[in-house]
């Protein structure tokens, strides 16, 4: 290969990389918009939308488009995750929080899935309401936890392609979400709908909803765990 071809490769892929973070800007505003996150002042906000761009970049850098990854589901932890280390920073979990969440994660682990906040609420001794807040602090403490309600579905994709046998499973898939989302109580299953399908910020749903924005990111990380115990139950 001469120089010249490596050259024109170089330029190709950088122009791919640069497509890549500018056709997706909005991606991590949307993400962002998704983690209702609560900071003092507008300067922690922008830290922390930034904090996310520079998550995009670096996916967009590392981004092999020959493993037919789609870009956005490769960059979502990325992007996230960025945001969360930086959120880390500037608004800790409490230590009563932390407690909580121990207590969640220990009676999750010694049940049998389909499990609800209901059902944690019950064995744990905790409100319903401190539970949905155990959930959503969740989101917040490592990128693909055990709470990550997308690591489930993809961990549940046994063949990837366009292979039949892939297709299949994608329209089994398919329709397993349907009924859990039919399942889901109303508040939450509206939530989700608006949020994945109409693609509403949290705070627009809350204006539909008459709820806080802060509400209806509990309601989205409460229908996210049920979902994912849904999945779990039927695909194991």
């Amino acid at each position: 290969m001469n120089l010249a071809t490596t050259t024109y490769r170089d330029a190709a892929e950088t122009v791919d990389r640069e497509k890549l973070i500018l056709d997706h800007v909005d991606y991590v505003r949307k993400i962002f918009g998704s983690m209702a996150v609560k900071v003092r002042d507008e300067d922690q906000r922008e830290n922390l939308y930034s904090a996310g761009v520079v998550g995009l970049v670096q996916a967009a850098n590392n981004f092999d488009a020959s493993t037919n990854t789609a870009f956005r589901t490769y960059a979502y932890p990325r992007i996230r995750g960025a945001i969360i280390d930086e959120l880390r920073k500037i608004a800790p979990v409490s230590q009563e929080v932390l407690s909580q969440i121990g207590l969640v994660k220990k009676q999750y682990q010694a049940l049998e899935p389909p499990v609800t906040p209901e059902i944690l609420a019950t064995k744990t001794g905790l409100t319903l309401n401190q539970v949905e807040n155990c959930l959503e602090a969740m989101r917040f403490l490592k990128p693909m936890d055990w709470s990550d309600f997308n690591s489930t579905i993809h961990s549940s994709w046994k063949r990837t392609g366009t292979s039949p046998e892939y297709q299949l499973e994608r329209m089994e898939m398919k329709e397993i979400l349907a009924d859990g989302i039919e399942s889901l109580p109303k508040k939450e299953r509206l939530t989700l709908t608006m949020y994945y399908s109409e693609d509403l910020t949290l705070s627009e749903i809350g204006e539909v909803l008459g709820l806080s924005e802060s509400r209806i990111s509990r309601l989205l990380s409460s229908a996210k765990f049920r979902l994912k115990e849904f999945v779990k139950k039927q695909t194991n």
